[in-house]
């Protein structure tokens, strides 16, 4: 609780939260923010060895590591089971391939809409059936710019999975409220392994970052601040939001 105030409107002190995606970039320091604020953390992810070293970096002695893959049922209802009641939730998990349309296969967007948009909502729903989430609960998405605000050559399937997923969370806003509140965070081009996949070059990597006019790619940090903003008492006014943080990139 060093860099929070306990009685700030912004601390998580006794709220329990759970963070999908959780074993590397924007999911790690969700995770990681939200210990220091003094939530007790449900972490998931799909890599053993990053899961581990996500726990490892937690503050307090009350967080759980579950390794699942999401968009495996059994591994999902599994997680599932494990949980119990909640004050928030942060989708974290996500791919991404850069494809051009001429090369894009049923598989492909299959792969990426299954990480990105439908494990993501049928956690949520399975939750919801349990009654896992406490009153007043605050949920947020992870979607993106890319596919509601920009339109990436080759990102089709991306954007498209994050696209559905704001729709899909604003919906669930309206139809939740007031009980619970739903918000989506929408992150330009963060500096995270998987936007360092080898699919441009560095040449390439340089240009867009100049494009953008803070001239620097974000950090996780800065989406998991925001992500924090969200899940805390100081947001208990805001619901089916989406709060952009790309560094002017959507100007």
């Amino acid at each position: 609780m060093s860099a929070y105030v306990r009685n700030s409107p912004f601390s998580l002190r006794g709220k329990s939260i759970l963070v999908t995606g959780a074993s590397s970039g924007i999911g790690r320091s969700v995770a990681v923010e939200c210990s220091k604020a003094g939530a007790n953390l449900y972490i998931t992810g799909r890599n053993t060895e990053r899961l581990n070293k996500t726990m490892s970096a937690l503050e307090g002695s009350c967080n759980k590591l579950f390794v699942a893959d999401l968009t495996a049922e059994d591994e999902l209802r599994i997680l599932v089971q494990q949980i119990d009641k909640i004050d928030g939730i942060c989708l974290c998990a996500g791919i991404n391939q850069t494809v051009p349309l001429g090369f894009l296969s049923r598989k492909n967007v299959d792969s990426i809409f299954e990480t990105n948009f439908f494990s993501q909502i049928e956690l949520l729903r399975l939750i919801l059936r349990k009654k896992l989430l406490n009153e007043n609960a605050s949920v947020v998405a992870i979607s993106s710019i890319g596919g509601n605000y920009v339109f990436t050559p080759g990102a089709a399937a991306y954007g498209a999975s994050k696209a559905s997923l704001l729709s899909w969370m604003k919906t669930a806003a309206k139809e939740l409220a007031p009980k619970f509140r739903i918000n989506c965070i929408c992150p330009g081009q963060i500096d995270t392994p998987m936007n360092k996949n080898g699919q441009i070059t560095e040449e390439q990597y340089t240009q867009y970052m100049n494009s953008i006019p803070m001239k620097c790619f974000g950090k996780p940090e800065d989406v998991a601040y925001g992500t924090l903003y969200l899940l805390s008492n100081a947001s208990k006014w805001v619901t089916g939001s989406v709060l952009t943080i790309d560094g002017g990139t959507t100007l």
